[in-house]
């Protein structure tokens, strides 16, 4: 079974990490296994210069490994912008589902967090995979719209769209 990646997309500052955190927190503790892939647009540096790891990719290694009793990390040079699929497919295995966040257009279902107070409209519609809205205000849409803070409702919808009942 492939597992299900669901988008957490929304403008800057809306509070897409935030609602993230209670959704993994919320699936974990109803027995699912839950993996997060975090795009960023800019790149980023999980190695640090001196350490071990950063002076073995600088003398040329393609992919490094950092491994600790509980920890597994892996650092490798790319040629493309990887999408969730090959992501997915390459990297992870044994959990149910697959939350992204920072990828604002791919071809994935999304939920998108929404704050009036910051005086944007939404960056996606239902054609373009929107499932839900998580909002601080009640929007009259054509995907069900949740109060912001409500990831209970959210894990349900989540569940009852995504993940086979079966298995938990």
């Amino acid at each position: 079974m492939t597992i299900p990646i669901i988008s957490i997309v929304g403008k800057s500052n809306s509070g897409k990490t935030t609602l993230l955190e209670k959704l993994i927190g919320e699936l974990t503790g109803r027995g699912w296994r839950v993996a997060t892939i975090k795009h960023n647009k800019h790149g980023f540096n999980i190695d640090h210069e001196g350490k071990d790891s950063y002076r073995h990719k600088k003398a040329g290694a393609q992919i490094t490994v950092v491994s600790s009793p509980h920890q597994i990390a892996l650092v490798s040079d790319v040629d493309h912008d990887h999408s969730f699929d090959e992501i997915r497919d390459r990297f992870i295995s044994g959990v149910d589902i697959i939350l992204t966040e920072g990828f604002k257009v791919n071809d994935y279902p999304k939920i998108e967090v929404y704050r009036a107070e910051l005086k944007r409209d939404l960056i996606s519609k239902k054609e373009d995979g929107l499932i839900a809205v998580a909002a601080d205000v009640r929007l009259d849409m054509d995907v069900p719209c949740f109060d912001i803070n409500d990831a209970v409702s959210i894990t349900d919808f989540i569940e009852k769209n995504f993940l086979d009942q079966s298995i938990a």
